[in-house]
């Protein structure tokens, strides 16, 4: 009987350590807490000045990493026609990002503008290619950045739920094809980087399950989700289950890539915001600066409580209105921004930490 009993603990103290083991490997990834700042650069390039929460001017990725930020999410455009998001410009600002002690996500858009679900228009530079040409600029693009930008988290395309680098890689219409730019894009990834992790990403809730079982032969680490209640929905629970189903499902991590709020409704500039209105906020969440806080901490804590949860990202974290008040030019975010109307950091910053 004595013996037993001596089994008996020895075998509970055996599955104790077994489970912690298994709990430190399952968690053993740093909680992604990112902020996307690709206007940044061209934001100070017009004279921008940001202040934190002292009210003392300071570089914002500085602001960022005291608040406990520790990504940043840059948007790469192949060749675009405006002065924003190019590769020298990425480059370098992913070197700064890495100097201030902030690992790198890369949104690739494989676009020269803004790529999301009904957006997919391929670079300029890949027009009268043949599929297999195009594929093998995909290829060279793709290990290119891998190389000289060295990211840590690699995004294939940005809100791909209908495909990316239209019309070979429609969804819809190519899939296939599409399938095949996704397979080479991330065998290029592992290939001169295994470490940098490569995630995907879908905008939204809403046949989210659908598209990753789409997604089953692709080679990848992260599942990315868009989550704006504007667009997807307040029901948070809604989002909490999605992403626990599609990490267990595809034994992936999983993130809410994207995520924004509004510290108020009025405006900086008159370039029309995207949220000025009442019925499209959520009814828990008064657009104020505790109202923006309260509802990007119940997005972190959501993601915590998760399965498989393993981050966030707040989108247009830096884009305040830097084009000045009269501007129609300017920023149509500026009321969801990090910073308020006089560049001062908010309270939602601290959830960060």
């Amino acid at each position: 009987m004595k013996i037993g009993v001596k089994l008996l603990s020895l075998l509970s103290i055996l599955i104790t350590f077994s489970c912690s083991k298994e709990e430190a490997s399952n968690n053993n990834q740093e909680f992604i807490k990112a902020a996307d700042m690709s206007m940044l650069p061209l934001i100070e390039s017009e004279g921008s000045t940001y202040y934190n929460t002292n009210n003392i001017a300071e570089d914002a990725l500085r602001t960022l990493k005291n608040a406990g930020c520790n990504t940043i999410r840059i948007r790469l455009w192949h060749t675009p026609t405006v002065n924003q998001s190019g590769f020298n410009e990425v480059k370098t600002f992913a070197q700064r990002v890495k100097n201030n002690g902030m690992k790198v996500w890369l949104s690739v858009h494989y676009s020269d503008t803004w790529a999301d679900p009904g957006n997919q228009e391929k670079p300029n530079a890949w027009s009268g290619l043949t599929f297999n040409q195009l594929k093998t600029q995909v290829e060279n693009y793709t290990a290119t950045i891998v190389n000289e930008i060295q990211p840590d988290i690699f995004q294939i395309g940005n809100e791909i739920n209908s495909g990316f680098i239209f019309p070979e890689g429609n969804l819809a219409t190519n899939e296939t094809q599409f399938l095949s730019l996704l397979t080479n894009a991330s065998s290029v990834i592992r290939a001169n980087n295994p470490t940098t992790k490569i995630m995907l990403h879908f905008a939204g809730i809403d046949g989210s399950t659908w598209f990753f079982s789409k997604m089953s032969a692709i080679d990848y680490d992260y599942i990315g989700l868009s989550y704006y209640p504007m667009w997807h929905g307040t029901d948070i629970s809604s989002l909490q289950q999605t992403m626990t189903t599609l990490g267990q499902t595809h034994n992936k991590k999983v993130l809410v890539a994207e995520t924004s709020y509004p510290f108020t409704l009025g405006w900086n500039d008159w370039t029309n915001n995207i949220i000025g209105l009442t019925n499209q906020l959520h009814p828990s969440y008064p657009a104020s600066p505790e109202g923006q806080k309260a509802f990007f901490q119940q997005i972190k804590n959501t993601i915590k409580n998760t399965p498989n949860g393993l981050g966030f990202c707040y989108w247009v974290t830096e884009w305040i209105a830097f084009r000045g008040t009269e501007s129609t030019n300017g920023s149509s975010y500026e009321n969801q921004a990090l910073w308020d109307f006089n560049h001062k950091a908010l309270p939602a910053l601290s959830v960060f930490n």
